[in-house]
């Protein structure tokens, strides 16, 4: 395995149990291969309950696979992955902890020595140095989402991994924090796997978009290079015609297994 791939998903399956039926199984993902490398932004998109949150939490070591191996930078992960930080799709934050006080904890779990300063540090980074006396109730969605990022790049991660962080957001304060979020990758350069069902924002921000299929049983369909100049702001790029080719193309691929999720779902 090549020293530059962070991440690494050989032949995963990942099949859940009913604790009532044992013989009721339900196989979220099938037989998944894919990587990401060092420094690259990869985005995984698919129809609703293809699996894609089920490959982030292994990712993370939070559930093991049934089946295949997960690597990181070359090593089987066994237990939690302790070189990646977790942006969750919901709200994460401590309601009894200060703005400040939510990025220092992951920081004095670890047993930083200079945890308050590189939570301010990263407060400022993401546009907050003057709100870190704020509680969360005190802070708008999107300030909030700021927050959250500053408490997962503190930790200094290798790999970051991202559930659809963006989607309760606004249109305009969700392409203010994709932009940030590029900027601040493009400055630090690590391994992203980033989950999302938009399509426009796995393209705008991506270098690879990885298509999923239907469940049950989800498997990439289809791998995208997106060969779009960088630096990206999100909205002006997709208005680039190499953005909407690109949207066609992938779209072409997820089509079909879009409505056939959305049958499921209507059947369920």
């Amino acid at each position: 395995m090549s020293g530059d791939v962070a991440l690494q998903f050989d032949g995963v399956s990942c099949t859940f149990i009913s604790r009532d039926d044992p013989g009721q199984r339900y196989t979220a993902v099938r037989d998944v291969s894919l990587t990401v490398g060092a420094g690259e932004f990869v985005s995984v998109v698919g129809p609703t309950g293809c699996g894609k949150s089920t490959l982030l939490n292994m990712a993370a070591g939070l559930l093991t696979p049934s089946s295949g191996t997960v690597h990181v930078f070359g090593r089987p992960l066994t237990g939690l992955n302790t070189r990646a930080g977790y942006l969750f799709q919901a709200e994460s934050l401590m309601p009894w902890r200060t703005a400040l006080r939510n990025v220092m904890a992951g920081l004095e779990f670890r047993g930083v020595a200079d945890a308050k300063a590189r939570a301010e540090e990263w407060l400022r980074r993401v546009g907050l140095g003057g709100f870190g006396d704020r509680y969360p109730h005190q802070l708008s969605g999107g300030m909030r989402k700021r927050v959250s990022l500053a408490q997962t790049l503190a930790l200094d991660p290798d790999i970051i991994l991202m559930d659809e962080p963006f989607s309760a957001l606004d249109i305009q304060t969700r392409q203010l924090m994709e932009n940030e979020v590029l900027a601040l990758w493009a400055a630090r350069k690590k391994a992203v796997l980033f989950i999302t069902h938009d399509l426009d924002e796995a393209i705008a921000m991506s270098d690879r978009v990885v298509c999923l299929s239907a469940g049950p049983g989800s498997h990439p369909i289809g791998e995208f290079r997106i060969d779009l100049e960088r630096p990206r702001d999100v909205a002006e790029v997709r208005a680039a015609p190499r953005f909407v080719e690109l949207h066609q193309a992938i779209w072409s691929v997820l089509r079909d297994e879009v409505v056939k999720g959305y049958q499921q779902q209507l059947a369920a």
